[in-house]
């Protein structure tokens, strides 16, 4: 079985295992794969709610990035809802199979830093050449991890430093709950004061989770404040396209290595720490695989790469034992191939709600898990280090096109190398 919250140590390494016995290359299940009728009997309205509270952050927010991104870089609307079907549907199918076969909640869906660095690139590239870039991206983190390497790498960063970075990147969801609060009081403020009455109460808590009960009454403040207005006409279901490729030596020296870094050990990282953190033994080699199989399928949609995710893993395991949150998991999973099919229907639902509703939401939903990432940077050892991956990843320096949480990590392990050697080695004080 997975170690226990008591057994996840708070600063092991991100790659570490449960014990010193040498791992193989493919991290094999601990369990026996869940079948129908177990994942039938682990399922219940916490996990739906989270599965469900899941989809909707990956759904919303990110959408939206997708669709500025692409809009911005001259993509057509065929194009943009064929990358948002593809990375819906890789997510939802990986997150599906990986935690069906190893009963945790191994969450998936896509790169948006990844996404993020691709609009200056849209300027001056072709789309077929930035798909070329996919393709090869998607090449490169498929055979990383399968040489191995991944988990050696991220076996030598501790704990602390990696939720030093997990926690600035999450900061931003617990600041935009004061900012909804601040912009759009009628939406936000009651679904703030839902999610405190709800977990001030444990009998009203136990009736409806403190999340769902913050969905429902935020849909009915978007609902009485009239704020919902949705665009009619427009395709109902997805139709993917397929962009032929093209390898050019300025796509691929501009893309590939931040794309790759990004996917391994950003959004990656981030999703083994929050996972570590919640008492899962997450399969870092295996990560890295799924992650360029499914990344080559999306670059086929036309789409970014895919990988795990911090955010919505933080979601999946906010409530529940910790042995039925994959239940949360396979909700998300379906709720995100479904919603795949249907992605410009629900593009334009997402985008029809005020964008302080997503952002009270996700907030909510996450400040469990930033609180969670706090506590781990800075209770214990490395806090000089972890402190300045902090530092250094909310500044948002950025250097050869790869993700500030990436050079966060770097410098936040070099400074604490030459500076808490105390904390360094198997003997250190923990």
């Amino acid at each position: 079985m997975p170690p226990s919250r008591q057994d996840s140590p708070a600063v092991a390494p991100v790659g570490a295992a449960a014990d010193p016995v040498p791992q193989p290359l493919l991290e094999r299940p601990d369990v026996r794969p869940a079948g129908l009728r177990q994942v039938v009997r682990d399922l219940g309205l916490p996990y739906v709610s989270n599965g469900m509270i899941g989809l909707i952050f990956s759904a919303s927010g990110p959408i939206a990035v997708t669709l500025a991104v692409g809009a911005a870089g001259g993509l057509t609307e065929g194009q943009l809802a064929s990358w948002v079907f593809g990375i819906l549907f890789s997510g939802g199918a990986a997150t599906l199979v990986m935690s069906v076969l190893y009963r945790q909640p191994l969450g998936f869906a896509w790169s948006i830093p990844g996404t993020v660095l691709l609009g200056p690139s849209l300027q001056h590239l072709s789309f077929p050449e930035v798909v070329g870039a996919f393709f090869t991206s998607g090449a490169l983190v498929l055979a990383l991890g399968a040489t191995g390497v991944v988990r050696r790498i991220m076996a030598v960063v501790p704990m602390p430093i990696v939720m030093a970075m997990v926690a600035a990147v999450f900061l931003k969801f617990g600041t935009d709950i004061v900012t909804s609060t601040q912009t759009n009081a009628v939406v936000a403020a009651p679904m703030v004061a839902a999610f405190l009455v709800l977990t001030a109460v444990p009998t009203l808590g136990r009736f409806l989770p403190p999340v769902l009960g913050t969905l429902a009454v935020g849909c009915l403040a978007v609902a009485a404040s009239g704020q919902f207005s949705i665009q009619k006409g427009g395709p109902v279901l997805a139709t993917p396209v397929f962009t032929p490729p093209e390898f050019t030596w300025a796509a691929q020296l501009e893309l590939v290595v931040p794309l790759a870094l990004t996917v391994l050990f950003v959004q990656n990282g981030q999703g083994i720490a929050v996972l570590r953190a919640a008492g899962h033994n997450p399969p870092v080699n295996v990560f890295a695989i799924v992650s360029g199989a499914f990344s080559l399928l999306n670059a086929g949609c036309g789409a970014v790469s895919a990988c795990v995710t911090g955010p919505t893993n933080a979601l999946m395991t906010s409530s529940g034992t910790r042995q039925r949150q994959y239940a949360a998991a396979v909700v998300y999973g379906i709720l995100a191939m479904v919603c795949a099919l249907l992605a410009p229907t629900l593009t334009r639902l997402m985008l029809a709600t005020p964008k302080e509703f997503i952002l009270a939401l996700g907030g909510i939903a996450m400040l469990r898990a930033l609180q969670q990432a706090f506590v781990t940077a800075f209770a214990t050892t490395f806090t000089l280090g972890s402190l300045v991956t902090f530092v250094v990843t909310i500044s948002g320096m950025s250097l050869f096109n790869i993700h500030p949480a990436f050079w966060g990590l770097v410098i936040g392990c070099t400074v604490s190398r030459l500076l808490e050697r105390a904390d360094q080695g198997p003997n250190a004080p923990r």
